[in-house]
This record gives C-alpha cells, sequence and structure tokens, in this order.
C-alpha cells in the first residue's frame, strides 16, 4: 500500500501527516535521493525510509500508532524465523527434562523399581542450582543492559498475583525449614541428600521471588534464545517440583488411609506396593521432635504445591513475552480494589467457610473412627451438596447479567489471559475424571444406599457446577474492564465559559422560555433518560461483585478440604471396591491434584472479575 501519493499537496490529505514538519522535508530528500539515482519516478518515495521516520515519530506521540505500521518486511520473516527456531529449542529442552523427571518420579513411587527417593532429590538439586544459576544471570547481566527492557507487559504479574507467591513462597521457606530439622535427625542412618535437597530448594524459592517480583512483566530484546530457554528451564523446575511433591503427598496420605481403614488387605495381592515417605524403616530420628515436624511439613505441602503452579504461570507469561514489542498503557485499565456497598456476596460466602471448617474438622476426626465414619461423611457430602448448588446458582446468574451487559469483548491478544482460559479448563479435567468415574460406579453397581446415593448427587452436581463456573468466569475475563467515565457518558455539562473559548457563540438551551445559568448544570432533557440506564449498570456492576465474591470465598473452602487431607474418595469403599485399588489410587491421586490446583486458580481469575466488574 503506498503510503503518499505522488505530489507534496497530497499531504493536505492526511492530517497526521500535515502537522509534522519533519514529513515535508523527509518528502523532499526522498524526491532528491530518488532524482540522483535514477531509480523511480520523481514523485516516489522511499518506501523503507518513510516507514522508519513514520514509525519513529509515532513512538514519539503522532496520532498514528506505531502498532499500526507494517514492519519492514525484508526484515520480519528472519525475525519470525528466529523466534520460532527459539520457542521450539527451549520447548524440546523442556519436554526431555519433563518426561526424564517424570519416569524418575513415578519409578521413585513403587519399591518394585530399583530407584529411590533419594535418586529423585539428586535429579532435582542439579536442575535447581542450575535454574538459580541463570536467574542470577538474568538479575545481575541481562536485565542491566540499557536495550535489554525496552517495553512491559502490563496485564502480566499483577500485584494480587506477585503477593499470591509470596506467601505460598514463605509458608513453602517454612516447609523446608522443618524438612531440614527434621532429616538432621536421620543423618546418623540416612543419606545426607536429604539435607541437601531442601537447603538447595529454600535457595531457589528465594531468589525465584525475588527474580518473578521485579521482573514478571519484563519484554525481554537481548538474548532471546537463552532467555527462552531459561524460563523454559524455570517452568520445567517448578512441574518437577510439584510433581514430586504431589508425589509424595499423595502417598502419604494413601498410606494414612490405608492403614486407618484397613482396606488394603482387600487387594494388595493385586496392587502395586507403593513406597511411603520415608523408605528408611530402620532408621530411627535422634531427638523426640521428628514426628512433629514431619506432621508440619506434610501440612505445608499444599502450599508449595501452589506456590510451584504459580511460578510455572508466571515463567511461561514471560517466555511468551519474549521479544514482543508493545505498548504498556495502550489497553491497560487501571482497576482498584474496593468493597464499598458490597455485602451479600461476602456475608453469604464467610458463611459457607466457617461452616466448610466446622464440618471439615470433624469430618477429619470422626473419619478415622468406624463408629462415627458413616455420621463424618453424611456431614461431609451434605455440606458440599448444599454448597455447590448455591455456587451452580450464582454462577448462572452471572452468565444471565453478562448476557445482557453492554461492555465490550476484549479484542486484543493478551498471553495473561489466554494463559488463564487454557489453565481453567484443563484444571477442571481433574474433577471432571474423578466425577464421572464415581458416576459410572454408582449406576454400575445399582446400589441404595444412602452413602452411594449422596455421593452420586455430588458428583452430579459437581459437574454441573464445574461447567457454569466455567462459563461465568470466562465471560467475566473477556470483558472490557468498566471505566468510570462511561456512567456519566449520558450526561450533559454545560459550561458557558468553555463554550465561549471554544467559539461557538450559539444560543443557551431554555427552558420555559427562561435562560438557563451560566454556572455548570445537567441538562434538563438528558437527566430522565440517563436515570434509568445508569441506575441498572449499577445494580448490574453490584451484582457481578456479589457473586464474583461469594464465589472466590466458596472455592476457597473447596480448595482447603482436599489440599488439607479430605479423601472422601477413599473413606467411602465405592470406588475401592469397583475399581480395585489399584486402579482407584491412580485415578484419584492423577485427578484431585487437578482439581485442587482448579479451585485455587479459580480464586485468582474470580478476584480479576471481581476487579473489572
Amino acid at each position: 500500500m503506498r503510503l503518499v501519493s505522488s505530489s507534496p499537496a497530497s499531504l493536505a490529505t492526511m492530517p497526521h501527516l500535515q502537522k509534522n514538519a519533519s514529513y515535508q522535508l523527509l518528502w523532499k530528500k526522498n524526491n532528491v535521493c530518488r532524482k540522483m539515482e535514477g531509480e523511480l519516478n520523481e514523485g516516489s518515495p522511499c518506501p523503507n525510509t518513510m516507514v522508519a521516520v513514520m514509525r519513529d515519530q509515532a513512538v514519539v506521540g503522532d496520532p498514528l500508532r506505531s502498532s499500526s505500521l507494517p514492519e519492514n518486511p525484508s526484515s520480519s520473516p528472519p525475525r519470525e524465523k528466529g523466534r520460532n527456531r527459539g520457542r521450539l529449542i527451549s520447548c524440546l529442552i523442556t519436554v526431555n527434562i519433563l518426561f526424564l523427571g517424570c519416569a524418575l518420579v513415578s519409578g521413585g513411587a513403587f519399591n518394585e523399581v530399583a530407584i529411590t527417593q533419594i535418586d529423585v532429590q539428586i535429579y532435582l538439586t542439579l536442575l535447581l542450582l542450575l535454574n538459580t544459576s541463570w536467574m542470577i544471570f538474568y538479575v545481575a547481566y541481562t536485565s542491566q543492559v540499557d536495550s535489554a527492557i525496552l517495553y512491559k507487559d502490563s496485564h502480566a504479574g499483577p500485584i494480587w498475583l506477585r503477593g499470591g507467591l509470596v506467601l505460598f513462597g514463605v509458608c513453602s521457606l517454612i516447609m523446608d525449614i522443618f524438612k531440614i530439622a527434621n532429616y538432621i535427625g536421620y543423618m546418623h542412618c540416612d543419606s545426607a541428600v536429604k539435607v541437601v535437597f531442601p537447603v538447595v530448594q529454600a535457595v531457589f524459592i528465594l531468589m525465584q521471588t525475588y527474580f518473578l517480583w521485579v521482573h514478571a512483566k519484563d519484554c525481554v530484546q537481548i538474548q532471546r534464545n537463552i532467555t527462552r530457554c531459561g524460563l523454559m528451564l524455570t517452568l520445567a523446575c517448578n512441574l518437577m517440583v510439584w510433581m514430586a511433591a504431589v508425589t509424595d503427598e499423595s502417598l502419604h496420605q494413601t498410606g494414612h488411609k490405608d492403614s486407618s481403614t484397613r482396606i488394603s488387605n482387600v487387594s494388595k495381592a493385586h496392587s502395586l506396593t507403593m513406597k511411603a515417605a520415608n523408605p528408611s524403616v530402620n532408621c530411627q530420628c535422634s531427638y523426640a521432635s521428628c514426628p512433629i515436624l514431619e506432621k508440619g511439613y506434610y501440612y505445608l505441602y499444599p502450599f508449595n504445591i501452589e506456590y510451584s503452579l504459580f511460578a510455572s504461570a508466571m515463567a511461561y507469561i514471560m517466555w511468551k513475552n519474549v521479544g514482543r514489542q508493545i505498548d504498556e498503557h495502550s489497553s491497560h485499565h487501571h482497576v482498584s480494589f474496593h468493597i464499598r456497598g458490597i455485602l451479600a456476596g461476602p456475608v453469604l460466602g464467610i458463611i459457607v467457610v466457617v461452616t466448610g471448617l466446622a464440618v471439615f474438622v470433624v469430618y477429619d476426626v470422626e473419619v478415622n473412627s468406624p463408629d462415627t465414619k458413616d455420621l463424618a461423611l453424611l456431614m461431609y457430602y451434605v455440606m458440599n451438596i448444599v454448597g455447590l448448588i448455591l455456587m451452580s446458582a450464582a454462577s448462572l446468574a452471572g452468565s444471565i447479567i453478562y448476557r445482557y451487559e453492554k461492555r465490550d469483548h476484549v479484542s486484543n491478544k493478551n498471553p495473561t489471559r489466554s494463559l488463564d482460559i487454557a489453565l481453567l479448563l484443563g484444571a477442571s479435567m481433574g474433577q471432571f475424571t474423578i466425577c464421572y468415574f464415581t458416576i459410572v460406579a454408582v449406576v454400575a453397581k445399582k446400589s441404595t444406599e444412602y452413602l452411594y446415593v449422596l455421593d452420586l448427587v455430588c458428583a452430579i452436581i459437581i459437574v454441573v457446577e464445574l461447567c457454569l463456573q466455567n462459563l461465568f468466569i470466562i465471560e467475566g475475563l473477556h470483558r472490557q474492564p468498566f471505566n468510570e467515565e462511561s456512567a456519566v457518558g449520558g450526561t450533559v455539562f454545560i459550561n458557558d465559559n468553555a463554550f465561549r473559548q471554544g467559539g461557538c457563540e450559539e444560543a443557551r438551551p431554555t427552558e420555559n422560555g427562561l435562560e438557563l445559568s451560566h454556572s455548570p448544570v445537567h441538562t434538563m432533557h438528558s437527566m430522565p433518560s440517563t436515570l434509568p440506564s445508569q441506575s441498572s449498570k449499577y445494580w448490574r456492576r453490584r451484582a457481578l461483585k456479589e457473586i464474583s465474591s461469594f464465589l472466590l470465598l466458596c472455592n476457597i473452602i473447596f480448595w482447603v478440604m482436599p489440599a488439607f487431607g479430605a479423601r472422601p474418595q477413599f473413606d467411602n469403599k465405592l470406588g475401592i471396591e469397583f475399581y480395585k485399588l489399584s486402579m482407584w489410587t491412580a485415578i484419584v491421586n492423577i485427578g484431585l491434584p487437578f482439581g485442587i490446583f482448579y479451585r485455587m486458580h479459580s480464586v485468582a481469575s474470580l478476584f480479576e472479575v471481581f476487579l473489572t466488574s
């Protein structure tokens, strides 16, 4: 497409070029250049130079934005090829690290395989040391180069996400301290690797938390391939730590349930015998506080699991932003957090949270006793069913409100939003898996026992609630943030001085033949038509905030219960009797961690929906 026509007079039809004298000078220089070289006719501009100068002018504030200008065609394809090559290499490195780690972690979970927990920890220690070294290199050298970070992604690493990362990081550090103190008591009869690994992990957590807090928004422009590989190494390390922690915590919970419910002797001969968390059964701790320390760090595992997933998501966004050139202020809306006028949602949500905590405490205590186990399961199922029905109704109401809302949908590409939606849908597959396996088992067994019926009802309601909540959250994430200025868009203010300064001396509006006051007032004809519209907007906004705050609190309690040890899948014998222990254990231990992550990720997404409503 030609940028300008063959004569300088055509600049008059281009207002954004007419006001800038540098374009006139550029035109003359191009004509002289073309005449001397004899390449083109007199009226033809030098396109590459013209585009370059127009892009430079756009950066300084010209109305023509740089994002709308085409790049130099001779330089675009090589840059695109280089970016794709760098992404491919970094992805291949990550895939190899993850598959090797997955083989080690899975093999280390079974006694039949000659892989110990020490082998897994050695592999993780080497990965963490390598990744920590790269992060130090990035902070000390790459980020200090003047041309390294010319752009920042305003959507990446919001303050609430980095705050959650710090909170989970602190809890992970406490977990590592407990592990170090616990394993020191076993050093006289166990490997020193068990002490070295939590020390290295603590250093890694400190360095990574600082790295992501300071540099989460960076769009790196130099050393792109090295940075992409480093960020993918960060992603792989966090996923490996997550995988190891989930396996360790699942084995601990499974072993606890096996010993408490005495179901392991039913099908032990037909299932793989999994290792306990501490395989050295003949090694005794040198001091009495080891059992307390071990119980303490197992209760902190959920925080370490969430920390690894938060860090993985932030590292992926940084990886997507490597080499990206954006205007950090072009599409970013500043939103503020306030709960003024929001009452019903938080109050109802707090009631659900308190009730859930009480039920969870009673369930955790009573479910281990054969006399009270059925009553504990009954309380747990009833609380879940009531809470999930309320959440489903709230999500449905929010989706209906979005159907009649006038806010525009977000059209620009945003890696953060795309990742949020992908994680939301992907993580929900874990709960879908467990629910559908449960539904099949209950229907095929044709049992009328009330615990099995409650399990079936709970599974069906979870499926419905997941679908409705995903719909509500995705609709909210795709809406433009509410602009306070639009709330008064239909109300006209008249300022006589502004009319005079603007050269408009038209007659002022009158009402019943009387001239309106010179002071700024509302026009009488605009007020009646705007009041109903603004009132409906206010109530829609308030309803969305009430719904999102209620769902946020409910998802917190539905994260707390399974994350801290509620396993009705093992306490209820249905799944074990129908699928046998080995298969049912695999189903639950694979699906449940994704379900736990789904609830925490829903909390983060609902908080963003609350802010933009």
